[in-house]
């Protein structure tokens, strides 16, 4: 039997004979973490343990890495199987149920997976813990995850007799001529599916599952109406305890709620699923926050642009877009027979503005700006308060910068997303540099020399600022790397924000150029930046981290003047009157309500300050100062109170201490 040399990492390879799994592979590179993987990278490509490693045409080592806990892959690959146990106890429970897809979520606060079905009858909320009791019946019995290799044609075939026409449809849509289909050993489950997964159910010990909701297949409302039992998982019960109390802290804050009390937005059927409406108190908080950061703009010389909603289609054929993002689009629209599509970004419009003249090396770099309102085809189960819409503006920058102008540029953006992030509050942010990696199944554009470079541009960016960050593979740009920005929100959960993306297919593709020192031409470097991400995404995060209490800078409404009897209202509107003229949003309760309603409501609406004002203030021309978190703190003379509220404001201060 011939041997095949395999290597863990950089340590020396060690021989093995050619029929050797993944996992015994391991064994004699490292036992300890052997015992700990969950599947490997082999050769850059994920797969199961109990798959066979291949001998390299070549005669090179097989790299193997495994996926372990504790790692963002290990938990992708621990709540895929989690999705997989959760089919296979509803076709246990439910049969004749038809299966649609069951991906896990790792960048979704809220959940760790779901499973898509078609069942005999609807779910309950009755039938969730019957549903999880078979998932722990099936785990303990320690039933092993199969993969299969089969052909597309016997794959139909089997799919078909199990009465299963949405996995038939994937096939035909998605498959090669070889299909991967996973079973669970001992229960009906089978599944079309890339893997890899756990080698048994015994591994997953840790999971809840924790509402329902309708879906539609594919999105669409013409198809079946679907159930989506979603759930999640961890590696240990600890960190399922400690999810679940978060998870309590976080329906207190769930945006969907303060943004219906707090009259700060809606989402409303009769215009459309996932479009948002800024309602007059949301729209002050987000002129504060444009406001904001188009000072920042302004002072590191970036250029305001704006830009249509809509182009011909082939230009997105041309950026590559089309092929590389279709299925987020909108479909294409016919006038006067050329095709539209509304815009999924804003990238080819800032494209155009830089190809409108001739560039030369002394006009780079170009910073261009724009709050671009973009609009995606995301599917309605996927749809989620301000959090995931169809409609949603993104800060956008593009730069267009020479090569040697690289290092700067990145590094201006790092400080930048530092500066902008902890002006909002958000102290814990973790840094991730997501490239290519090596495996070859994603449609990547551009030549691995140009991959290598960027990336090290990069994390060079990073590694100047002594910032940590993780290296992520596969989660690229399908036209570069990019670093992503995560933050830690009050109640310690991570949310995906901005990005600094490298790309070189743009440019290429759109052929743009400089004219450089040599007076040649030469082709520009081109850099995504967002900070906020999408501005509704980022305005939903607000709300939670702040649990709809806005520091005094953002608050809609800054100050409530509350007049405790009619006679003082003329008093309480003067009031009003000066801290407006000094620049603060003053709301007057002029009501006839006893004064301890009007500090109740003024409460619920989170409002920073209150001035209580009865016949003492008046006489002396005072208010009586209460805080929202703090209570009565005094009574000051009012220009006394609107110099410390300007001083909040002024400062951006993020509480009113």
């Amino acid at each position: 039997m011939s041997e095949i040399n395999v290597q863990l990492n950089d340590s020396a390879p060690v021989q093995v004979p050619s029929a050797t799994t993944v996992a015994e592979a391991l064994k004699k590179l490292d036992r300890d973490l052997a015992k700990q993987a969950l599947a490997a990278r082999v050769n850059g490509r994920e797969v199961d343990l109990a798959s066979t490693i291949q001998a390299p045409e070549n005669g090179d080592a097989v790299r193997i890495e495994p996926v372990l806990p504790q790692t963002r892959d290990g938990l992708d690959v621990l709540r895929h199987s989690t999705a997989h146990l959760l089919a296979a106890a509803v076709l246990d429970l439910f049969p004749g149920t038809k299966l649609g897809i069951g991906p896990a979520l790792l960048d979704d606060p809220r959940y760790g997976f779901f499973y898509d079905v078609i069942a005999p009858r609807p779910f309950t909320e009755a039938d969730l813990p019957v549903i999880e009791k078979k998932m722990r019946d099936i785990a303990k019995r320690n039933m092993s995850y199969r993969r299969d290799e089969i052909p597309k044609a016997e794959a139909l075939r089997i799919f078909h007799e199990r009465d299963e026409p949405l996995k038939c449809e994937l096939i035909d849509e998605k498959a090669g001529a070889t299909v991967s289909v996973y079973y669970i050993d001992g229960s009906p489950f089978l599944d079309f599916c890339l893997g890899p997964h756990v080698p048994n159910t015994n591994r997953l010990k840790a999971f809840k599952l924790l509402s329902l909701a309708g879906a539609y297949w594919k999105g669409d409302a013409e198809r079946p109406q679907m159930q989506r039992i979603y759930g999640t998982a961890f590696f240990s019960q600890e960190e399922l305890e400690a999810w679940l109390k978060q998870r309590e802290e976080a329906e207190k804050r769930d945006h969907r709620r303060l943004g219906r009390e707090l009259d700060l937005f809606s989402i409303q059927e009769q215009y459309g699923q996932g479009l948002v409406f800024w309602h007059p108190k949301g729209g002050i908080v987000r002129q504060q926050m444009e406001d904001y950061l188009r000072e920042e703009l302004i002072r590191r010389n970036y250029s305001f642009v704006y830009t249509p909603h809509i182009a011909k289609r082939e230009l997105w054929q041309l950026s590559g877009h089309e092929q590389n993002y279709g299925d987020s689009m909108f479909a294409p629209t016919t006038l006067e027979e050329t095709e539209f599509r509304l815009k999924p970004m804003n990238c080819p419009f800032h494209i155009g503005i830089y190809k409108s003249q001739q560039r030369s090396y002394r006009d780079l770099p170009q910073r261009y700006s724009e709050m671009g309102t973009v609009y995606r085809a995301e599917l309605s189960g996927t749809l989620h308060g301000l959090m995931r819409v169809r409609g949603f503006t993104v800060d956008d920058a593009h730069l267009f910068c020479t090569p040697e102008q690289i290092p700067r540029e990145i590094d201006d953006c790092v400080d930048f997303a530092y500066q902008v992030l902890k002006t909002f509050g958000f102290d814990k942010i973790k840094f991730e540099l997501s490239v290519k990696g090596s495996d070859t199944s994603k449609n990547y554009f551009g030549q691995e020399e140009d991959w290598q470079k960027a990336e090290q541009a990069l994390a060079a960016g990073l590694d100047a600022r002594g910032i940590k960050y993780d290296r992520v593979e596969g989660e690229a740009a399908f036209y570069g790397p990019k670093i992503d920005f995560k933050i830690e929100d009050a109640i310690g959960r991570l949310w995906q924000l901005g990005t600094v993306q490298w790309d070189f297919n743009l440019p290429e593709r759109f052929e743009l150029e400089y004219i450089g020192e040599d007076n040649k031409p030469h082709r520009p470097v081109m850099v995504h930046r967002a900070l906020f991400g999408s501005i509704e995404r980022f305005f939903g995060v607000l709300i939670e981290h702040y649990a709809g209490a806005f520091p005094m800078w953002l608050a809609p409404v800054q100050v409530a003047v509350l007049p405790i009897t009619d006679r003082i209202n003329e008093y309480a509107e003067t009031v009003a009157q000066e801290l407006r003229a000094g620049g603060l949003r003053v709301e007057v309760n002029v009501r006839s309500d006893k004064i301890g309603a009007k500090i109740r409501d003024s409460q619920l609406q989170k409002i920073p300050f209150m001035l209580v004002l009865g016949d003492r203030e008046m006489e002396q021309s005072q208010v009586a100062v209460r805080e929202r978190t703090k209570g009565d703190i005094g009574a000051m003379s009012l220009d006394e109170f609107k110099q410390m509220a300007q001083r909040l404001v002024e400062t951006r201060a993020l509480n009113n201490n």
